[in-house]
């Protein structure tokens, strides 16, 4: 089994954009919600402290599923294995549970970066590994590159952005999807369905956003600073959406809602 997909990893806790004493509170409470899955990226200036709480918190190693990312800033040959090598140490681990690279190489060459990964892996370095933020053409294109198995694509999910290419691609490819900004960092409560939805559950909006992620077959990531929120999160797996809901929550993709683009991204690619 995808190690993404065991029932504790299918939802993991986003550490972007916290940092010191707050993300240090945030994953102490998401350890006593349930949370076994941590995410985490040199990018986000916080892997120390991730690593610090972690290895504190009295969870056995083998229970977590820890991953980083590699910044494009190390996609370079001579920094590619260093940096892996310091984001070990700075989460205090040997071996990274999922390595991924976190952009698509920018200019477009994905191949070095790619062989980088599958050398980082062929060491011992990382259990799994992966891609983000990668088209469908990518996908495919990284599949006929990397010998080890690509564990995921993570990317951009959540109900009001179509993303049914990149699901088609997780299908042909067998690189499965997960999800970042998946409550669209708030967008989605500017829609009332979800929580029209909620009622007949006794769920919140977030929770039925959360849910459909999940049902499409699309592990999830989550951040919140709130324990009300962080429990809440990870609450999602004692009910199912109904066809009909599921449905009437698929016609919200129209919306075409992306946050994470070149607006934020300069050296983003052109998404499907």
């Amino acid at each position: 089994m995808n190690i993404m997909f065991q029932k504790t990893h299918q939802r993991a806790f986003g550490t972007f954009p916290l940092k010191g004493e707050v993300l240090r509170a945030a994953i102490e409470t998401a350890v006593l919600a349930g949370y076994r899955a941590f995410d985490t990226a040199q990018m986000y200036g916080n892997e120390a402290v991730t690593g610090a709480v972690l290895a504190e918190c009295g969870v056995a190693r083998e229970d977590l599923c820890i991953t980083t990312k590699v910044g494009v800033d190390n996609f370079t040959e001579a920094a590619f294995l260093p940096s892996v090598e310091a984001s070990l140490k700075a989460l205090r681990i040997a071996q990274v549970d999922i390595l991924l690279l976190h952009w698509p190489t920018p200019g477009g060459d994905i191949a070095p970066s790619l062989r980088r990964l599958q050398q980082a892996y062929d060491l011992g370095l990382a259990r799994h590994i992966g891609i983000s933020n990668y088209t469908a053409a990518m996908m495919r294109q990284a599949r006929a590159i990397v010998d080890a198995p690509l564990i995921t694509n993570q990317v951009e999910f959540h109900p009001l952005l179509d993303q049914s290419k990149l699901l088609a691609a997780a299908q042909e490819t067998g690189v499965p999807l997960s999800s970042y900004c998946s409550v669209a960092r708030g967008e989605v409560f500017k829609y009332p369905l979800f929580a029209e939805i909620g009622t007949g559950y006794r769920k919140s909006a977030a929770q039925v956003v959360l849910r459909w992620i999940l049902q499409k077959g699309v592990p999830i990531n989550t951040m919140s600073t709130k324990p009300d929120n962080i429990h809440a999160n990870f609450a999602v797996m004692d009910f199912t959406l109904s066809s009909i809901d599921m449905e009437r929550i698929d016609r919200m993709m129209a919306t075409g809602y992306r946050i994470v683009g070149k607006n934020l991204v300069p050296y983003a690619p052109d998404f499907d």
